[in-house]
């Protein structure tokens, strides 16, 4: 089964989210910072990758927060959100987003969002509830 990471920066009571390039499947929305779970990698180590590739920033890795399943053109895909938390508040570089930003979670339900982060939505707002 392949997988994929959401990371769930989560300080002050707002996420940290990033606006896609406007090129490919997921162009000009919003989304947690992620991507796949290479082959040999552990979720993990795959949110160190990615945060360090796409943000210039090193992650560490917390709290598994919730799995969902979703479909894409390859087949099943388990989506993996854990809380990160970063060395920086301000990522470095951007490679795959336009630019970064913190909302809350009633900003973010109204935002253009992927439609696989959208389906950690409600296990998101019960993890909340257990920060209040």
């Amino acid at each position: 089964m392949k997988q994929s990471i959401a990371g769930i920066v989560y300080e002050k009571g707002k996420f940290l989210i990033g606006h896609r390039l406007p090129v490919g499947e997921m162009a000009d929305r919003w989304e947690f910072p992620g991507g796949k779970v290479d082959p040999g990698e552990t979720p993990e180590i795959a949110i160190r990758r990615e945060f360090s590739e796409e943000m210039g920033v090193l992650a560490q890795p917390g709290e598994f927060i919730a799995s969902v399943r979703f479909e894409n053109r390859g087949g099943p895909v388990d989506l993996l959100a854990y809380r990160v938390t970063l060395s920086s508040e301000v990522p470095s570089a951007l490679t795959e987003h336009t630019e970064v930003r913190w909302a809350t979670f009633e900003e973010i339900q109204g935002l253009s969002f992927v439609d696989s982060d959208r389906l950690l939505f409600p296990a998101i707002r019960e993890w909340l509830k257990t920060k209040a």
